[in-house]
Protein backbone atom coordinates (compact mmCIF):
# COMPACT_ATOMS: atom_id res chain seq x y z
CA UNK A 1 0.00 0.00 0.00
CA UNK A 2 1.49 3.43 -1.01
CA UNK A 3 0.47 5.52 2.04
CA UNK A 4 2.13 8.38 0.50
CA UNK A 5 0.08 7.76 -3.03
CA UNK A 6 -2.95 8.22 -0.66
CA UNK A 7 -1.50 11.50 1.09
CA UNK A 8 -0.99 13.09 -1.74
CA UNK A 9 -4.33 12.32 -3.77
CA UNK A 10 -6.18 13.96 0.03
CA UNK A 11 -3.65 17.14 -0.03
CA UNK A 12 -4.09 18.00 -3.86
CA UNK A 13 -6.15 20.82 -3.23
CA UNK A 14 -3.41 22.41 -2.32
CA UNK A 15 -3.26 23.51 -6.44
CA UNK A 16 -6.19 25.23 -5.91
CA UNK A 17 -5.90 26.76 -2.65
CA UNK A 18 -6.32 30.43 -3.46
CA UNK A 19 -9.14 29.81 -6.16
CA UNK A 20 -10.71 27.58 -3.20
CA UNK A 21 -10.46 30.26 -0.96
CA UNK A 22 -11.68 33.04 -2.37
CA UNK A 23 -15.27 31.49 -3.29
CA UNK A 24 -17.81 33.09 -1.21
CA UNK A 25 -19.23 32.40 2.62
CA UNK A 26 -22.00 29.39 2.22
CA UNK A 27 -21.31 28.98 -1.88
CA UNK A 28 -22.41 25.43 -1.14
CA UNK A 29 -25.91 25.73 -1.91
CA UNK A 30 -26.21 28.00 -4.50
CA UNK A 31 -23.87 25.76 -6.48
CA UNK A 32 -26.00 22.91 -5.64
CA UNK A 33 -29.28 24.39 -6.31
CA UNK A 34 -28.60 27.11 -9.29
CA UNK A 35 -30.79 24.67 -11.49
CA UNK A 36 -33.43 23.43 -9.11
CA UNK A 37 -37.10 24.24 -10.41
CA UNK A 38 -39.92 23.57 -8.05
CA UNK A 39 -42.27 22.04 -9.54
CA UNK A 40 -44.95 21.00 -7.14
CA UNK A 41 -45.40 21.92 -3.14
CA UNK A 42 -47.99 20.10 -1.37
CA UNK A 43 -48.38 19.19 2.33
CA UNK A 44 -46.06 17.41 3.11
CA UNK A 45 -44.25 16.87 0.16
CA UNK A 46 -41.80 19.06 -2.45
CA UNK A 47 -41.43 18.18 -6.07
CA UNK A 48 -38.41 19.55 -7.69
CA UNK A 49 -36.41 18.94 -11.07
CA UNK A 50 -32.91 19.98 -12.71
CA UNK A 51 -31.26 19.23 -15.98
CA UNK A 52 -28.04 17.86 -14.56
CA UNK A 53 -25.34 20.93 -14.59
CA UNK A 54 -21.67 19.66 -15.48
CA UNK A 55 -20.21 21.03 -12.42
CA UNK A 56 -22.13 18.39 -10.51
CA UNK A 57 -21.08 15.73 -12.14
CA UNK A 58 -17.71 13.10 -10.77
CA UNK A 59 -15.04 11.82 -12.30
CA UNK A 60 -17.04 9.43 -14.41
CA UNK A 61 -19.26 11.75 -15.62
CA UNK A 62 -22.32 11.19 -13.55
CA UNK A 63 -24.14 12.95 -10.65
CA UNK A 64 -21.89 13.37 -7.76
CA UNK A 65 -22.49 11.30 -4.58
CA UNK A 66 -21.85 14.28 -2.84
CA UNK A 67 -23.98 16.55 -4.35
CA UNK A 68 -26.77 13.96 -4.26
CA UNK A 69 -26.15 14.20 -0.70
CA UNK A 70 -26.62 17.78 -0.60
CA UNK A 71 -29.91 17.79 -2.37
CA UNK A 72 -31.37 15.19 -0.12
CA UNK A 73 -30.68 18.05 2.64
CA UNK A 74 -32.01 20.70 0.56
CA UNK A 75 -35.11 19.50 -0.60
CA UNK A 76 -35.60 17.67 2.75
CA UNK A 77 -35.23 20.79 4.52
CA UNK A 78 -37.64 22.31 1.88
CA UNK A 79 -40.08 19.55 3.22
CA UNK A 80 -40.20 20.03 6.83
CA UNK A 81 -41.93 23.84 6.75
CA UNK A 82 -44.59 22.30 4.48
CA UNK A 83 -46.14 20.77 7.29
CA UNK A 84 -47.11 23.55 9.71
CA UNK A 85 -43.30 23.62 11.44
CA UNK A 86 -42.66 27.37 11.43
CA UNK A 87 -39.49 27.77 13.48
CA UNK A 88 -36.72 30.57 11.63
CA UNK A 89 -34.42 27.15 10.76
CA UNK A 90 -35.53 23.37 9.92
CA UNK A 91 -33.05 22.56 12.19
CA UNK A 92 -29.40 20.85 12.27
CA UNK A 93 -28.65 17.42 10.90
CA UNK A 94 -28.33 14.60 12.81
CA UNK A 95 -28.46 11.90 9.66
CA UNK A 96 -28.24 11.79 6.29
CA UNK A 97 -28.45 8.17 4.37
CA UNK A 98 -28.12 7.73 0.66
CA UNK A 99 -28.21 5.08 -1.38
CA UNK A 100 -27.36 5.14 -4.92
CA UNK A 101 -29.15 2.66 -7.22
CA UNK A 102 -27.73 4.12 -11.19
CA UNK A 103 -26.30 6.91 -12.11
CA UNK A 104 -27.60 9.81 -13.80
CA UNK A 105 -25.55 11.81 -16.44
CA UNK A 106 -25.11 15.81 -17.51
CA UNK A 107 -27.85 17.29 -19.09
CA UNK A 108 -30.45 14.13 -17.72
CA UNK A 109 -33.66 15.73 -16.53
CA UNK A 110 -34.13 13.99 -13.11
CA UNK A 111 -36.91 14.70 -10.42
CA UNK A 112 -36.06 15.12 -6.78
CA UNK A 113 -39.34 14.17 -4.16
CA UNK A 114 -38.88 14.58 -0.81
CA UNK A 115 -41.80 13.88 1.73
CA UNK A 116 -41.87 14.26 5.35
CA UNK A 117 -42.53 11.29 7.27
CA UNK A 118 -42.71 12.48 10.44
CA UNK A 119 -42.43 16.17 11.95
CA UNK A 120 -42.44 16.16 15.69
CA UNK A 121 -41.33 18.27 18.46
CA UNK A 122 -37.57 17.89 18.44
CA UNK A 123 -37.09 15.58 15.07
CA UNK A 124 -37.83 15.12 12.05
CA UNK A 125 -37.32 12.56 9.04
CA UNK A 126 -37.44 12.94 5.61
CA UNK A 127 -37.57 10.33 2.23
CA UNK A 128 -36.03 11.99 -0.63
CA UNK A 129 -36.39 10.00 -4.01
CA UNK A 130 -34.59 10.98 -7.11
CA UNK A 131 -35.54 9.69 -10.65
CA UNK A 132 -34.76 10.04 -14.04
CA UNK A 133 -37.76 11.81 -15.68
CA UNK A 134 -37.24 10.05 -19.11
CA UNK A 135 -38.07 6.61 -18.10
CA UNK A 136 -39.29 6.97 -14.32
CA UNK A 137 -36.35 5.05 -12.95
CA UNK A 138 -35.08 5.40 -9.38
CA UNK A 139 -31.69 5.96 -9.26
CA UNK A 140 -31.21 7.23 -5.89
CA UNK A 141 -33.19 7.45 -2.03
CA UNK A 142 -32.05 9.22 0.79
CA UNK A 143 -33.34 9.36 4.12
CA UNK A 144 -32.92 12.78 6.34
CA UNK A 145 -32.98 13.03 9.71
CA UNK A 146 -33.02 16.52 11.49
CA UNK A 147 -32.86 17.36 14.74
CA UNK A 148 -35.46 20.95 15.12
CA UNK A 149 -34.65 23.84 17.77
CA UNK A 150 -37.87 24.08 20.09
CA UNK A 151 -39.38 27.45 20.15
CA UNK A 152 -39.11 29.61 22.52
CA UNK A 153 -41.65 30.07 25.07
CA UNK A 154 -40.94 33.63 25.68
Amino acid sequence: MDLEAVKRYLEKGGETASAVDGLPPRFLEPLIMNALKVDFIETGRVVCSMKIPPRLLNAGNSLHGGAIAALVDVAGSAAIPTVGYSAPNTGVSVEINVSYLDAAYADEEIEIEARALRVGKAVAVISVEFKKKKTGKVFAQGRHTKFLPLSSKM
